[in-house]
């Protein structure tokens, strides 16, 4: 198999418009980290991404009599556009089908690149629906965004270039995941030439399709994919990129939020450009390896896959890296409501930097205020703030994984609700597309009052709410069955500890 698939990359015609990227050194990575890191520059692809590979890869191989028809896809993001500049410079039209919720910048990023573009339904499955129509009305051929042989190729021309432009010591490989594409090009090329290289593939926590294909041994589907990290966003592996997986890739890690915004910004630290989430998931991987396996002085890569970026996802980018970095902590510190207590507390957190500070009356005895506070992973680590806090006499809260106090309550303190009762606090993920909140509100209906709502959205594809609902004691059996027939996804934080020092 892996024979077949490295003649089809060697002889793959994606330079007709794509281009050889850079293999560039992450100097201050290398400095942190103690070991070499690489970034495999795909974010310089004429569209950003790497998957103009594998689109006009497909395309070439299709006859003059699937050319004439032309070609149709579903697709929201980088896929869309590399088909559509594939297309162009063959001369096939391509008919794109996108979500209407789709972001401007991506729908206008199709059209320049002559594709024909299609607003349908307002999420993915919808999209994908239409225009599998389109493939029986219209006669039009269907281009995967990963899942053919030849796309797989086209993608693996990426190692192809890494081998020539690395010839010496490699220790591995670090690959976005999403349906896979991109990896098994990457094994099949690797394993075939250069064995001793480890692949390894990176997913978000929330988004580990292969992961969880690789321990089950078959492909499964995942119940709920998370969308931060949009360009991998996929609930189910490929066929046949997981034939190639599951026997050539050696292991598949997973990182958080948290890790992704952290890696972003460490590849703009040195290169001054600006991944997408998806894209930053090689470097978070290098960075989990190495604190886990305490390795050092090895040679890694790591892809960057693309830099197609919404840019109002930057805020929560920004706000979000210092913690997956270690640089930042998030407390909740009670001390005493008397005159004086606020200079104490600052002069206990010594000559760290306060990046956030929220405070509301709460007794008058006592006092509870939520905190951020400038770490070091190495030289001044979160448990030593909150060592010394303790040890000086401040009971202290460690929010900083919790994500209610990090996405909500950090922007909610205002005090606790005296006259409200039997209050059950959840936590949501909405689509961001019209009608999400009326759907919520009609389907949750009037039987129980809203005490509490909050909306936030980070410039992705969902938003993120947390509510309270006053249910009466002997009717919360009735709750679970009615949320779960409103179809978001779900947490119930009523035993919070931020909720309940902050709002409860």
């Amino acid at each position: 198999m892996l024979e077949d698939y490295v003649k089809k990359i060697l002889t793959s015609r994606v330079y007709d418009v794509a281009v050889e990227t850079p293999l560039q050194i992450a100097p201050q990575l290398c400095e942190r980290l103690g070991n070499k890191v690489w970034l495999k520059r795909e974010d310089l692809q004429p569209v950003f991404s790497f998957k103009i590979r594998g689109a006009y890869n497909k395309l070439t191989q299709l006859s003059s009599e699937e050319r004439a028809r032309g070609v149709v896809t579903a697709s929201a993001g980088n896929h869309a556009q590399g088909l559509a500049l594939a297309a162009k410079v063959l001369g096939v039209k391509a008919t794109i089908v996108m979500p209407k919720t789709t972001p401007e910048i991506k729908v206008e990023g199709v059209r320049s690149r002559g594709g024909i573009v299609v607003l349908h339904g307002d999420s993915f499955p919808e999209a994908l629906a239409y225009s599998l129509k389109l493939v029986d009305e219209q006669g039009y051929v269907y281009i995967h965004p990963y899942d053919d042989p030849h796309t797989i190729a086209g993608q693996g021309t990426v190692a192809m270039e890494i081998l020539r432009q690395h010839p010496g010591p490699l220790d591995a490989i670090f690959v976005p995941v999403g349906g896979g594409g991109l990896i098994a090009g990457i094994a099949a090329y690797v394993k075939y030439l250069r064995p001793e290289i480890k692949v390894i593939g990176v997913e978000p926590d929330d988004s580990n399709c292969l992961q969880e294909a690789m321990a089950a041994g078959e492909r499964v589907v995942l119940p709920t994919v998370g969308l931060f990290a949009d360009g991998v966003a996929v609930a189910q592996i490929g066929h046949y990129t997981f034939e190639i997986c599951k026997d050539y890739v050696d292991e598949v890690i997973t990182v958080s939020t948290d890790e992704i915004c952290a890696a972003i910004k460490d590849i703009y630290d040195d290169t001054r450009s600006i991944t997408e989430p998806s894209g930053a998931l090689g470097v978070a991987g290098i960075k989990k390896y190495v604190e886990t396996r305490g390795v050092s002085g090895q040679t890694f890569v790591a892809i960057d896959s693309g830099a197609n970026v919404n840019f109002d996802r930057l805020r929560h980018v920004a706000e979000r890296a210092e913690l997956g970095e270690g640089r930042e902590a998030i407390i909740a510190v009670t001390i005493p409501e008397r005159p004086g207590s606020f200079k104490a507390f600052c002069e206990a957190v010594g000559k760290r930097q306060i990046t956030e500070f929220n405070y509301r009356y709460h007794s008058g005895s006592e006092a509870h205020i939520f905190v951020g506070v400038q770490t070091h992973p190495e030289n001044d680590p979160r448990s030593a703030l909150i060592a010394s806090l303790t040890q000086q006499g401040f009971p202290v809260l460690d929010l900083t994984e919790n994500e209610l106090a990090k996405l909500h309550i950090r922007h909610m303190v205002g005090g606790h609700a005296a006259h409200v009762s039997n209050e059950l606090v959840f936590r949501f993920e909405f689509p961001e597309r019209p009608g999400a909140l009326f759907n919520f509100l009609n389907k949750l209906g009037g039987r129980w009052n809203i005490s509490m709502f909050h909306y936030r959205n980070h410039g992705a594809a969902d938003g993120r709410v947390v509510a309270g609902l006053q249910v009466p004691a002997d009717e919360r059996h009735l709750v679970p069955a009615a949320l779960e027939a409103i179809g978001y996804p779900y947490w119930d934080e009523s035993e919070n500890p931020a909720y309940t020092l902050f709002l409860g």
